[in-house]
């Protein structure tokens, strides 16, 4: 019997490689962050070098927390809940062990280039024109890896949870490709295919859907399976999870333009923005509620269930940076928002309170199963982790809001003949307490990945990987 069922079992392998290098990256990625953090803190630390200044290090902080940390979470939680969804092993192991280390390669490549200086200068798609298609042959194998899963399953059904991590697949290509159309005049330079406001558009069309599709749709694919499998509770409303799918990939990519009201950007293309970033509210409450309400009946767990707590508050921060960013997509806010450290604290709200804490909860969930262990080595440490990340992001966004208003109040203060009522630098004297409190909130969380890492190696030292493949093979059996 056992030769008829060892094909079916799942690829737990290359789960395991992303979801430690998951942590690994999350500790470098966020430690960077605190560093930089420090830097407008005290700028000394910038050591007069070229390689180490906040313009070098902070696209490469941006690079390592989204595409390293966030994409090896999405990477590895994709593989684990598409195999067990499907009931099928992934369609091809050399196909996914390539896309683990073409991955590291990209991540690599970063980390080399881009305190170098060699950048495109386009947010979030900093990295020049050889790494950028390095990046695109591993996703599009990505992509055929998932889908052609998908396509052999032992179950009818397709899980919504598959739905949300194919459409940030499949996205998530169109985007990098578009938007890094471009002409290379050497190894390490190129320039952009477009020009002007076009380019500005197709950027931002890009940038924001980084965040939406990338930092968005996949992790909701997380949420849908990790937050009924941890609350051992069915999703609150499967109706509202298809309708939530539909309405957030149908109106998100229109969102783009709010990253450039008062630009030369035509009014019409910036209303058109702010009208659907507002419209998008609807969807991403709608999902946030699906997931809260699927605690009916299992709120008591809370007390008890550090792993549940990253879960649920990863998914109160969802909503309330969903609400914040269409907020700040109405022009006269942005008015007062747009350039200030308040964009940085919406941006954090979603990549330390919800991108983070959804990642830590589904690691905490599924490490334990990967390595055959009933649980993590120590439920005391998540807790202890979940306690610095919570306070952490406090500190880190209210700070930044403090700062924010701060910043656009000083900014557009003008005395009775026109003139500025503050400069710029007493504008910056007066962030400095934000920018200390920001250090310290960040350095909460990045000290959290650390409880994390000892936790993990703890529960990977312990494991029994014969015993966790076993589990597939019957879990795989028992499905028929």
């Amino acid at each position: 019997m056992s030769t008829a069922i060892s094909p079916t079992a799942y690829n737990y392998k290359v789960v395991r490689q992303f979801a430690i290098m998951t942590v690994v990256w999350g500790i470098l990625g966020m430690g960077l962050g605190v560093f930089i953090a420090s830097q407008l803190v005290w700028p000394e630390l910038n050591f007069d070098l070229p390689w180490t200044t906040f313009g070098r290090l902070r696209p490469l902080h941006t690079n390592l927390v989204i595409f390293a940390f966030g994409g090896c979470a999405l990477f590895a939680t994709s593989y684990y809940v598409v195999q067990r969804t499907c009931q099928t092993r992934l369609i091809s192991d050399g196909l996914a062990a390539f896309t683990f280390w073409g991955w590291q390669a990209v991540i690599i490549g970063a980390i080399i280039t881009l305190p170098m200086g060699f950048t495109t200068t386009k947010e979030y798609a900093e990295l020049e024109w050889p790494l950028a298609i390095l990046l695109a042959i591993v996703w599009v194998v990505y992509g055929i890896v998932f889908f052609g899963t998908i396509v052999k399953r032992k179950t009818k059904h397709i899980y919504v949870g598959n739905w949300f991590y194919g459409a940030f697949i499949v996205v998530t290509a169109m985007l990098h490709i578009v938007n890094h159309a471009s002409l290379p005049v050497s190894f390490f330079k190129s320039y952009s295919a477009y020009a002007g406001a076009t380019d500005a558009m197709i950027q931002w069309w890009y940038g924001h859907n980084a965040v939406g599709f990338f930092l968005t749709t996949g992790f909701l694919g997380m949420m849908y399976y990790f937050v009924p499998k941890q609350a051992e509770r069915p999703i609150y409303s499967y109706r509202l999870s298809i309708v939530h799918f539909w309405a957030l990939i149908t109106l998100y990519i229109w969102a783009g333009p709010h990253h450039l009201h008062y630009t030369a950007l035509p009014d019409w293309a910036q209303s058109l923005g702010m009208a659907m970033s507002i419209i998008l509210l609807a969807p991403s409450w709608g999902g946030m509620i699906n997931g809260m309400m699927t605690l009916s009946g299992a709120w008591h767990k809370l007390r008890t269930d550090p792993i549940l707590r990253f879960l649920v508050v990863s998914l109160a921060f969802y909503g309330m940076s969903t609400f914040e960013g269409p907020m700040m997509a109405i022009k006269t806010v942005n008015a007062l928002s747009h350039y200030t450290d308040w964009t940085i604290g919406h941006v954090h709200a979603g990549a330390l309170g919800w991108v983070a804490m959804i990642s830590i909860g589904a690691l905490y969930h599924m490490i334990p199963k990967l390595y055959g262990r009933a649980q993590m080595h120590s439920i005391s440490l998540i807790n202890t982790h979940f306690w610095l990340a919570t306070i952490g992001t406090v500190l880190y966004i209210a700070s930044m809001w403090v700062n924010g208003i701060t910043q656009g109040l000083m900014w557009r203060a003008i005395n009775d003949d026109g003139t500025l009522t503050y400069s710029f630098v007493e504008a910056l004297q007066a962030s400095h307490p934000g920018f200390i409190v920001r250090a310290l909130g960040g350095a909460f969380f990045a000290s959290g990945m650390l409880f994390m890492a000892y936790n993990v190696w703890r529960t990977v030292r312990a494991a029994d990987p014969v015993a966790a493949e076993a589990a597939t093979k019957i879990a795989v059996v028992g499905a028929h």
